[in-house]
């Protein structure tokens, strides 16, 4: 019996040893499934994982941008699992060097081209190879020297040739579906959405019953999003919804509609999906980020109370110091100033004051300020600033918005020299680019309007000072002088005690003086010998050359790190009126001053010139850089009340009036009527007569009848009571069709009355104004003939005629409209091209015969 169950053992082993290589079509679905994951895809899906796990340690949240995302790396899934795992990215073995594997060709490079799935039964080779990009089929990818991302998708390109198995064109193997999102993802993260759309068509192709089957379709709308697609993106996210999907799905779907929705420009309907995310996620930094975005979109969009709702409960939630610190910033910042003001200003100090938050205490300083900007509470708010500016810098951003809302605050009071130097410190330290592109902007418009507005005041101070009386003179510089020597009493004193600080003062500093056997005294600098700092030239001298490494020269004055100026504000002032810093042994007599007063008339009338050319453009800057139109009015009328030269007068008055005419007609009214009055025969005034109209309305009965009145006393040779009648009827209805009709009418009025000159330059802004209605055609053509042969007579702007000794000034004879009530073709027309500025061109009339006006 024991050597035939020793026998029967033998056999046994002999028998299960032996190895039968089946074709890789007859393996089991188990362990199709089994190698698929432990020979390939775990390799993708680590790869996939050190990428994000790289990417989740490099990510800042920028918190200037629009928007921050809500995903961040580390919340990434991994192929088909909704989030990584903290045991996977822990234990996840390093990757291996990749060897060639048996079958494989190379290429001239010697790159490693894998295998086709040839040996795939029916055409498994064929509906895998689509997925293949032309640089993975012609081996184009080396792994020795790939990214994480090219390794994931070689690997799970690999993965998909060797473990595929498709039967009646079902994918059977179910680790194939990861091996996809694998593939998907590595795509899409490395910005080739079009191949992570093809990859997932064959997911839709041949595993739609796959119960992750929505998984793929999110991946779908993300790819979309990413090739700016939104709509399609937005309808297929859209269409997931409406579907019974696993809630785990429905998390990652809320998160990457409501982003898609924000990019497509959606904000409502995104504020909308936000609140259905934050809902959905119990993860407390997902909720936080979540509701940190949410609070940006309905900031955005106006709705301040809703938007700091929002960031508290980012606040709640946040698990990351950065993000309670920045929260609480946004949550002062949306402060509406109806709340308990004094409550939340008592909070967010107290805050400052705790542990770390004492860090930042320059951020909850900003934050302070623009909370009591809101509220009203104007000097508190530069109050907190200034002090955000005392304390250590913990970003710079931070450090350059406080510049900049300090240097609002002199823009307001117009102290634009002020203004410039904060806005210069301001982009000195700021770090978040596109902040910095629109304060250069600003930084520039305004030293434009700085040059401008103090060249108007020094020229006023001079042409004031011309008009004075020699004892008005003297009593103006006499003050003057005493200003002077109070300024100079305090540097002297400044520089008396930065003298003593220097260890100059000549005082006796025994052993009863707070210095004597100072144990806390300063340390010299690479010496662990102790004294007094100032007590020793050398730690004097190194800290100074260091001071001016890091600052330049400055000017000892208060406020002296504000600026990155190398003078003070004050100084810059008066730099910019001519005032002279320098002390001259004359500057207490008078007369030092009296005689650098100009008595020439030449140079009085061109100070006075240069004076109201500044002016002018300096209300034109007010309206164009910062849309101040009341400033720039106010700016202009002051002007014009200044009376200066007619060529800058006329236009003055065309800015007062064509930046008022539309929205603030009465703000312009005054420009109107004194170019009506005093310039009736410009183009100036042609323009506040006909000025461009993009928007007409239908003729009204009462206007028709109106222009049958017109023109019934034209023919009756009535030409001003026809405009008058005329004039009336499109003041009273300045957006009738029948407006250019009355206007051309208008036109043989003038030719009549006050010659062709005059009507020519009436039609060419017909011409302009009404391009594209049959009026402005026919005054076209009206234009082209006149100007063929008429003698040029010659007017002042008054409308005065300058004899000479040409032109035919006969006045125009036209004939009756065939139908004095038709209509424009085109009452709608694009009227949107801008109304040339009059005066550009002089008009060149010229004699000729009017066709019938129609």
């Amino acid at each position: 019996m024991k050597k035939n169950i020793l026998f029967l053992l033998a056999a046994c082993i002999i028998v299960s040893c032996a190895t039968k290589t089946k074709k890789p079509e007859q393996r089991s679905k188990f362990m199709k499934g089994f190698s698929t994951y432990y020979n390939t895809l775990f390799n993708a899906k680590d790869a996939l994982n050190s990428e994000f796990t790289s990417r989740d340690k490099g990510h800042k949240d920028n918190f200037y941008a629009p928007y921050i995302p809500i995903l961040t790396y580390e919340d990434q899934p991994l192929g088909s699992d909704l989030g990584q795992s903290q045991a996977f990215a822990e234990n996840s073995m390093k990757m291996a060097e990749v060897n060639r594997p048996s079958g494989n060709k190379n290429n001239s490079n010697g790159r490693t081209i894998p295998s086709k799935p040839s040996d795939m039964p029916g055409s498994v080779g064929d509906l895998i190879n689509p997925i293949l990009s032309p640089s993975q089929e012609s081996g184009d990818v080396d792994l020795t020297s790939a990214t994480p991302l090219q390794i994931a998708e070689a690997k799970a390109l690999k993965a998909i040739n060797k473990y595929s198995v498709i039967k009646n064109g079902e994918e059977k193997n179910k680790k194939i579906f990861d091996a996809y999102m694998i593939l998907a993802q590595s795509r899409i993260y490395q910005n080739k959405a079009l191949e992570a759309l093809d990859a997932l068509n064959y997911v839709f192709s041949h595993m739609k019953d796959d119960k992750r089957i929505a998984l793929a379709k999110i991946y779908q709308g993300v790819a979309y999003a990413q090739l700016k697609n939104y709509h399609k993106a937005n309808e297929t996210f859209a269409k997931i919804k409406g579907e019974e999907i696993d809630k785990s799905y429905d998390k990652l779907l809320s998160i990457y509609n409501s982003e898609a929705l924000l990019d497509a420009g959606k904000k409502e309907e995104a504020t909308k999906e936000l609140d259905r995310a934050f809902e959905l996620n119990s993860n407390r930094k997902l909720k936080s980020r979540i509701a940190y975005l949410r609070g940006q979109v309905l900031s955005e969009l106006g709705k301040n109370e809703a938007a700091r709702e929002s960031f508290m409960a980012a606040y709640k939630y946040a698990n990351d110091f950065e993000f309670e610190v920045k929260s609480q910033i946004e949550v002062a910042k949306t402060f509406n100033g109806k709340g308990d003001y004094n409550g939340a200003k008592k909070y967010l100090e107290d805050i400052s004051k705790k542990g770390t938050y004492a860090s930042r205490k320059n951020e909850f300083y900003y934050a302070l300020g623009l909370m009591a900007n809101n509220a009203g509470k104007k000097d508190e708010a530069q109050e907190f600033f200034r002090k955000s500016l005392f304390e250590k810098v913990s970003d710079p951003q931070v450090r350059g918005l406080t510049y900049y809302e300090i240097g609002k605050s002199y823009l307001e009071k117009n102290d634009y020299i002020g203004a410039g130097s904060y806005y210069d410190s301001a982009l000195a330290v700021m770090s978040y680019e596109p902040s910095k592109v629109l304060l250069k902007d600003q930084s520039e418009n305004i030293k434009k309007i700085s040059k401008n507005y103090y060249l108007i005041k020094k020229n006023d101070s001079i042409l004031a000072l011309a008009k004075m009386n020699d004892a008005q003179r003297n009593e103006y510089f006499a003050k003057h002088i005493e200003k002077i020597k109070a300024k100079e009493a305090r540097e002297e004193l400044e520089r008396k005690r930065a003298e003593r600080s220097k260890g100059f003062d000549t005082g006796d500093y025994n052993a009863n003086s707070i210095f004597a056997n100072n144990s806390g005294s300063f340390e010299e600098f690479g010496t662990t010998t102790k004294g007094f700092y100032f007590g020793n030239m050398n730690t004097v001298s190194k800290g100074s050359s260091s001071f001016k490494q890091v600052w330049g020269e400055r000017a000892l004055a208060d406020n002296w790190r504000y600026s990155k100026k190398m003078s003070s504000i004050e100084d810059l002032k008066n730099e910019a009126l001519g005032v002279t810093s320098a002390p001259n042994p004359r500057r207490f007599e008078p007369a030092y001053y009296i005689e650098q007063i100009p008595v020439d008339a030449g140079k009085l009338s061109q100070l006075k010139k240069d004076r109201d050319t500044a002016s002018l453009g300096l209300g034109i800057m007010y309206h164009n850089y910062f849309t101040n139109t009341p400033l720039a009015t106010k700016t202009l009328y002051d002007l014009v009340d200044n009376k200066p030269e007619e060529k800058v007068m006329l236009q003055a008055l065309y800015e007062i009036f064509a930046m008022n005419y539309e929205k603030t007609p009465q703000a312009g009214d005054r420009a109107k009527q004194i170019l009506l009055a005093d310039y009736p025969y410009t183009s100036y005034a042609e323009f506040a007569r006909n000025p461009k109209n993009n928007t007409f309305v239908k003729s009204s009965a009462d206007v028709e009848n109106e222009y049958k009145r017109a023109y019934a006393l034209f023919e009756s040779e009535k030409f001003e009571e026809s405009k008058g009648v005329i004039d009336q009827a499109i003041q009273k209805y300045p957006k009738d069709a029948l407006v250019p009709k009355l206007y051309l009418l208008n036109a043989f009025n003038t030719g009549k009355s006050s010659g062709k000159e005059v009507m020519i330059l009436q039609l060419e802004q017909i011409a302009l104004n009404y391009s594209k209605t049959p009026e402005g055609e026919k005054a076209k053509e009206m234009l082209n003939y006149l100007k063929s042969d008429l003698g040029f007579q010659t007017t002042d702007n008054k409308g005065n005629i300058i004899p000479q000794n040409q032109g035919n000034n006969m006045p125009l004879q036209p004939s009756s409209p065939q139908n004095k009530n038709v209509q424009p073709q085109n009452p709608n027309g694009n009227f949107n091209n801008q109304p040339k500025k009059p005066g550009q061109q002089d008009p060149k009339p010229n004699s000729g015969a009017p066709s019938k006006p129609q």
